[in-house]
């Protein structure tokens, strides 16, 4: 079979003066990378703006998760659900608003318009301006030094993997014959169900669940663990249950879902829960229990590249994989699966691969964002963690009632926690849950990021009438109590 590109002019750029170990002038690449998403584009452009020659092979959609299916869909439509709300439930006396009503199939257009747009502007028309090539078609690898794509070989001085992952669907009797939805598929509703079962309760199913139940589902959350958003800190799953549960959902935690089975044009799931067992009758199932790297089909095992016990590729510090000619990056390591850590992770792998820069990657202080209302946002450790780690700490947690930003917006939901070192003050971990939390957040990344203390955050110019005041005000309260301070006082 022929094989297709998707064109691109090569770069001409100079080497380097101080020669790197990879490159040359004979014909080849110096870069082959499974994948086109976020760490391939961010490796790629590195690589080319440093003169080498890539090629990116990708076997779907151009640009990877996030564009397509993932963090650009989702939002969009979590902020048309959010203005749908709103509309509906004005907070402040003397407002009266009212929410008319919903078509679904609009709104799904208007985002698949935007995806196309971004898709265009931020992948396709930037590797023609890079200049590396892609080539549709299904990659895997027959030796350590060969790819092969529709039946031709593609030959590259280094390699990176960078495939992504996928929704991973649990073995669940009678799931596959019932039907399912993915975070995927469930964006592609054109009709929003009456019922919808979500079965697993952390970012990707609390997104997509209160964005249905906005749009007018009957949602319940049915979760394995404990409580939900078991990874976090404890308030957030309290918050979180009592928010959902006053938009009408159901939450339930501990629950083993047994079975799911058609019953005309209904699903009925069977569980168990807190010693008994229910049914549960719904219009659709949506499955949001994690993703799995997305390794199968690549032949990785005839180039001697080990796979982990989460099926993830197996990389050391500097994301280079068992064999020396192969990197990889992005959600196909197992790492935090965000697409600001698969650009960082594309970006290094291609400075170690080609230039032998010799870095490591470190996540001591990745964010991590439920886009939730209110939103959860998070960074470095939680109590839990600092206990695992033997780190002897203190906590403190100041709710959104005294937050002034928080009271003029009549909706205090929500609270600011820090977790410090006791010996030092060094904050190792905070968590915020309130409406732009993601943004709040940025200040205790650098907090983390750069050894700050309570005291030293307590002691920064914070804005007043803003949430971002919420980190000073939760910093202060490890040596005062903010509720008898002024409005405004330091």
């Amino acid at each position: 079979m022929a094989r297709r590109e998707v064109r691109i002019e090569e770069a001409q750029a100079e080497r380097p003066e101080s020669a790197p170990p990879v490159g040359g002038t004979e014909p080849g690449h110096d870069l082959v990378v499974l994948g086109s998403g976020s760490a391939a584009f961010a490796a790629a452009i590195r690589a080319t703006d440093a003169g080498f020659r890539v090629v990116l092979i990708e076997e779907s959609v151009v640009g990877g998760t996030c564009v397509n299916v993932g963090c650009v869909p989702s939002k969009a439509m979590l902020a048309a659900a959010d203005a749908l709300f709103r509309a509906g439930h004005s907070p402040f006396p003397g407002i009266r608003t009212t929410a008319s009503g919903i078509d679904l199939g609009p709104l799904v257009d208007a985002k698949a318009d935007l995806v196309g747009t971004l898709r265009t502007g931020r992948y396709l028309d930037l590797a023609r301006d890079h200049g590396f090539t892609i080539i549709p078609g299904h990659a895997e690898f027959v030796d350590p030094e060969t790819v092969v794509v529709g039946g031709e070989p593609v030959r590259g001085r280094r390699y990176m993997i960078a495939t992504g992952a996928s929704p991973a669907i649990p073995p669940i009797a009678g799931l596959a014959d019932a039907g399912y939805l993915t975070s995927t598929t469930a964006l592609e509703l054109r009709e929003v169900p009456k019922r919808l079962a979500v079965i697993g309760a952390s970012a990707v199913g609390l997104e997509m669940g209160q964005l249905f139940l906005r749009l007018g589902s009957r949602v319940t959350f049915l979760e394995a663990m404990p409580r939900i958003t078991p990874l976090e800190e404890p308030e957030v799953a309290q918050t979180m249950t009592s928010v959902l549960e006053q938009e009408g959902a159901s939450v339930l935690s501990g629950v083993r879902v047994t079975s799911v089975a058609r019953d005309g044009g209904q699903r009925v799931v069977a569980f168990e829960h807190q010693g008994g067992e229910g049914r549960l009758a719904v219009d659709q199932v949506l499955v949001a229990t994690g993703r799995r790297p997305s390794t199968a089909g690549l032949g990785l095992e005839r180039a001697g590249i080990e796979i982990t016990e989460r099926g993830a590729v197996g990389v050391d510090e500097h994301l280079r994989t068992a064999n020396p000619r192969v990197w990889a990056a992005g959600d196909v390591t197992g790492h935090p699966q965000f697409v600001y850590v698969a650009a960082h992770e594309g970006n290094l792998a291609a400075r170690n691969a080609l230039e032998g820069a010799g870095l490591r990657v470190d996540l001591t202080a990745v964010p991590r964002v439920i886009f939730t209302a209110p939103a959860v946002a998070a960074v470095g450790l939680t109590g839990s963690e600092a206990t695992a780690r033997d780190i002897a700490f203190e906590c403190r947690v100041l709710p959104l009632s005294a937050v002034p930003r928080a009271l003029v917006n009549r909706d205090t939901r929500g609270f600011v926690k820090i977790v410090a070192e006791r010996s030092t003050g060094r904050i190792v971990g905070a968590t915020v849950v309130a409406d732009g939390a993601g943004d709040v957040i940025q200040a205790a990344i650098y907090a983390v990021r750069f050894g700050l203390t309570t005291e030293q955050v307590a002691g920064t110019w914070a804005p007043y009438l803003t949430f971002a005041e919420g980190f000073r005000l939760a910093a202060q309260t490890f040596t005062r109590d903010v509720t008898r301070l002024s409005c405004c006082a330091a």
